[in-house]
């Protein structure tokens, strides 16, 4: 009886373990997705001023012009 219940205790540890490791992962998998989304949107952001920058550019030249 005694071997029994060390090994459902040996058991639920290695459960613990294992739940614990698979949040680890889900945390890590979480901030990988929140550094990636925030590198797009700063990307996002850069090649939108580049953009504004280009419009400005090309209405400066065509007022140039007239």
């Amino acid at each position: 009886m005694n071997q029994s219940n060390n090994m459902s205790q040996q058991a639920g540890q290695a459960m613990g373990q294992a739940k614990e490791k698979a949040g680890n992962m889900m945390d890590s998998a979480s901030n990988a997705a929140q550094s990636a989304k925030e590198s797009c949107q700063d990307a996002g952001q850069q090649m939108q001023q580049k953009a504004q920058g280009a419009v400005d550019s090309a209405k400066s030249a065509v007022g140039n012009q007239k």
